[in-house]
């Protein structure tokens, strides 16, 4: 893995990463000012999803740029 592919890997996960951490500062915004239970569990259902949508990406990334593969993790 060269130093051109990782920094490519990296950029092509970014938006991933910003969309995860929006839905994490609505979770706690709604947390924060009451919002009603079912919406908050929503928000952070959602937010919890996406963090492992981002692993799970990360996790892939550089084990195809080290030649390995993994498993399906979920």
């Amino acid at each position: 893995m060269d130093k051109d592919e990782f920094a490519a890997a990296v950029e092509a996960g970014e938006p991933l990463i910003a969309q995860s951490m929006e839905a994490l500062k609505r979770y706690w915004e709604a947390r924060d000012y009451g919002a009603p239970a079912e919406e908050v569990e929503r928000l952070r259902l959602h937010s919890e999803s996406l963090a492992q949508a981002v692993s799970d990406y990360q996790l892939h990334t550089v084990a195809k740029l080290r030649g390995q593969k993994l498993p399906p993790l979920h």
